[in-house]
């Protein structure tokens, strides 16, 4: 934007274009080329090479809209006011600026031929700017012009609602998978219409992610995949392994080799460590994480009749860490001449075993609660004796109190302060009721999980 003469130049920016209209010859070093151009005198003195030929002279300022018009003739002497006589054509050779009004003949002969008026047209503010997108989603900009207008509004939402989710405290992966199946659909379209394969995989990868955020629901909810019936994703998976749990309960519970439940519980977490060989590794924080009374001498006490071995001390077992474990054995649980042993399930499913059992006896809850060796052993017990839908006993009538008195190690009548506790705990439901006979009831959601329903 040049500036005339009469602008105040103090306000405008330095670095923008002023002074006076000057005409400039430029030229390069060798002089084998030269240009006229009519510009400011800021760009001249800015422009290697140029050289200033005439400088316009100062026109008067326009006359104000509503202004009453001065009278024509020459200016009076000593009126300081009046505006100064416009410039001729001038004689041949004396340039003409554009900016500067023309007169007489040339005036109506350039009206006549097309060539410029008598004033220049305003400036232009610059180059019209580009609109900007009209939203992101997903790393990409969504163009103004995108047809239809539909897909590029689904899209525009989608983005908006992907941000806002991210902002959530807390997850709604049914939300999530939702807006994953418009996201698949809405960019599956964008490809249609673009032809980018780089979107068609985008949106295959949306479908894939709302499959994903979807099986995550409903295994939380507990909902199956068609949504009609509920499924339980259980710790152990199949009957046969429900069958290899109870195989273990049963044995422990026949072949423990010191009364009481703290040991019981030492005995079955050892025997399911050492199950499929009988051999195993443990460290210290596997004893001391199941809250007995007098662990060290409990070990002490299995080492002592033979039922367990060790290659030292049992200072040594407890001083163990994970990066070097201490290797037992159980010489009950050793394979015979024949190369079979007490149970009968695999390598794989020793691991499997042992870490549901862990997963019961370390429940939260059950430790909030500060439950002991026998409310565990409860627990496991029940766990092993529901239905599907976890009623106690497929039959509908409950456990038998001998077998769970016999299990847990303890009289009947303190079975009454343990089924309490359970209940508070969540493990059972409120309807548990523990008669002279049976333990009647259902566990309660969170436990099924755990469960191992009996066929």
């Amino acid at each position: 934007m040049h500036l005339r003469p009469t602008d105040r130049h103090d306000r405008m920016p330095s670095w923008r274009c002023g002074g006076a209209v000057v005409l400039a010859v430029v030229t390069d070093r060798e002089g084998r080329w030269w240009q006229v151009t009519e510009c400011c005198s800021r760009c001249a003195a800015a422009t290697p090479g140029a050289q200033v030929v005439d400088t316009s002279p100062a026109v008067a300022p326009r006359t104000p809209p509503g202004a009453a018009p001065r009278p024509a003739g020459p200016r009076p002497a000593g009126d300081a006011t009046a505006p100064p006589e416009q410039p001729s054509a001038g004689p041949v050779g004396v340039p003409q600026f554009s900016h500067l009004p023309v007169s007489g003949a040339r005036a109506s002969g350039a009206r006549g031929s097309g060539a410029r008026p008598e004033t220049v047209p305003e400036p232009r503010s610059g180059p019209p700017r580009r609109r900007p997108p009209a939203g992101r989603i997903a790393q990409r900009y969504i163009p103004h012009d995108l047809q239809p207008a539909v897909l590029r509004d689904e899209l525009v939402e989608l983005g908006s609602r992907f941000r806002a989710y991210q902002q959530r405290s807390e997850p709604d992966l049914s939300l999530l998978a939702d807006l994953h199946e418009r996201k698949a659909r809405a960019f599956a379209a964008w490809a249609d219409v673009s032809g980018d394969i780089n979107l068609r995989l985008e949106a295959r990868r949306a479908e894939q992610a709302a499959a994903t955020a979807r099986a995550q629901h409903l295994q939380r909810t507990g909902e199956s995949l068609d949504g009609t019936t509920p499924a339980v994703a259980r710790v152990l998976t199949s009957p046969a392994q429900w069958d290899h749990a109870r195989s273990v309960l049963a044995h422990v519970a026949q072949h423990s080799p010191l009364p009481g439940p703290d040991a019981r519980l030492l005995t079955l977490m050892l025997t399911l460590r050492a199950a499929h060989s009988g051999q195993g590794n443990i460290v210290g924080q596997d004893v001391s994480s199941l809250g007995l009374t007098g662990p060290e001498e409990l070990v002490e006490q299995l080492t002592g009749c033979g039922w367990l071995r060790l290659p030292g001390t049992v200072d040594d077992l407890f001083a163990s860490r994970p990066e070097n474990p201490t290797p037992i054995t159980v010489p009950s649980l050793l394979p015979g001449p024949d190369g079979s042993g007490p149970f009968a399930f695999g390598r794989k499913l020793r691991p499997k075993l042992s870490g549901w059992a862990q997963r019961v006896i370390s429940d939260k809850k059950l430790r909030k609660a500060k439950a002991t060796s026998a409310v565990r052993l409860l627990a496991l017990q029940l766990a092993t004796r529901t239905d599907a839908e976890g009623h106690l006993d497929a039959g509908g009538q409950g456990i038998p109190l001998a077998a769970v008195s016999a299990w847990v190690a303890t009289d009947a009548d303190a079975l009454q302060p343990m089924v309490d506790l359970l209940v508070r705990a969540g493990w059972l439901t409120d309807d548990a009721v523990l008669s002279d006979t049976h333990l009647a009831g259902r566990v309660g959601e969170r436990v099924l999980p755990f469960t191992c329903p009996l066929t």
